[in-house]
């Protein structure tokens, strides 16, 4: 087979593969909405332009659109669908490890805000193969966006998980489970097998902050410049950085795991920079954050004697669809009129 085939068929598969997971993304989120009755619907979708699209949080707060709670047995399961569509299995595994806590802390605090079906969906814009439309899935500790602009995915960021606990430590059948086990030990693990001149430069001398520095902002800041470079890690260490990196790209679907990566390749490796605040050992206060040119995840572990994990994935050009839409928006602007576009 000559190189120029291979090229086209691997192109092809890319494109098929990307194709197929927005596809299944928008028939899970069209099978869900036509079971809604005009009440629900009304609560459940919003103008693709609504401020509100922005306006995230992860915390226990009230939220708009429709939970879990207020659903039957077969919206719930639909519902759920939409959020398979849009991660990988292990995505959608933590995603519900995460939900499946709430359980645990209704046991330690008896709070009534401590509840698995308090996950709410809402849609902004209307689904469909060439329209404007996002997709939020959110509660305590769980913020996810899927954005799509003329029908084609641009966004699923920003990408927020957190669990409390870390580390189930009350007797029962959930006791010892960590949700976000990778996601603290691989950077443990990056940041014991540091020379102790390496550890100068990712160790910063700060105290752990009391959460991630971008919390939940709406376009993320780049943070300051600091810490190990890629470069000058050894093979075995980039090896585990690159890890970690995925570990956080692959929560999402495969196509779009894969654009994730490409992306962070694309913009040059040698940019990347881990950063690291606290101390080493497992059960201490920490935090970390890996930057890239494009990209920012941001780690803290201190809450509740350190077993209570914040972590998440922004996209400084790519958070929300918002870059990519004003492109597609100019691109498509009428040439005697530029605020009319067409469609």
């Amino acid at each position: 087979m000559k190189l120029s085939t291979i090229c086209v068929c691997a192109l092809f598969s890319i494109h098929a593969l990307i194709t197929t997971a927005s596809a299944d993304l928008l028939s899970a989120s069209n099978a869900f909405l036509k079971t809604l009755d005009e009440t629900q619907t009304a609560r459940a979708v919003l103008p693709f332009d609504s401020e509100e699209r922005l306006n995230w949080h992860f915390i226990p707060k009230n939220r708009i659109g429709l939970n879990l709670k207020e659903l039957n047995d077969e919206q719930d399961e639909l519902l759920l669908n939409i959020v398979r569509a849009g991660l990988s299995e292990d995505g959608f595994n933590k995603a519900e490890g995460i939900r499946g806590l709430e359980a645990v802390l209704f046991e330690i605090e008896g709070a009534a805000h401590r509840d698995t079906e308090l996950y709410h969906i809402l849609f902004f814009g209307t689904p469909s193969e060439d329209g404007d439309w996002t997709v939020r899935y959110e509660g305590h500790h769980l913020s996810l966006h899927w954005t799509f602009v003329n029908g084609k995915r641009v966004a699923t960021s920003p990408q927020f998980m957190g669990t409390n606990p870390a580390e189930v430590r009350i007797e029962g059948p959930k006791k010892g489970l960590r949700v976000l086990a990778d996601e603290e030990d691989l950077a443990r693990t990056l940041v014991t097998s540091l020379t102790p001149k390496q550890q100068k430069t990712a160790i910063l001398n700060a105290k752990v902050p009391r959460d991630i520095f971008t919390a939940a902002s709406q376009k993320a800041e780049r943070q300051d410049d600091v810490g190990i470079a890629y470069t000058h890690l050894t093979t075995q260490q980039q090896g585990v950085l690159m890890s970690l990196i995925k570990t956080l790209a692959h929560v999402q679907n495969k196509s779009a795991a894969k654009s994730r990566l490409k992306e962070v390749r694309k913009a040059g490796l040698d940019s990347i920079k881990f950063a690291w605040i606290g101390e080493t050992k497992k059960g201490a206060p920490h935090y970390y954050r890996v930057q890239g040119a494009t990209f920012l995840i941001e780690y803290d572990n201190i809450q509740n004697d350190a077993n209570h994990i914040h972590v998440v994935w922004r996209d400084f050009d790519g958070d929300f669809g918002v870059d990519m839409l004003k492109q597609h928006h100019a691109r498509h602007a009428h040439p005697d009129h530029p605020g009319e576009h067409k469609h």
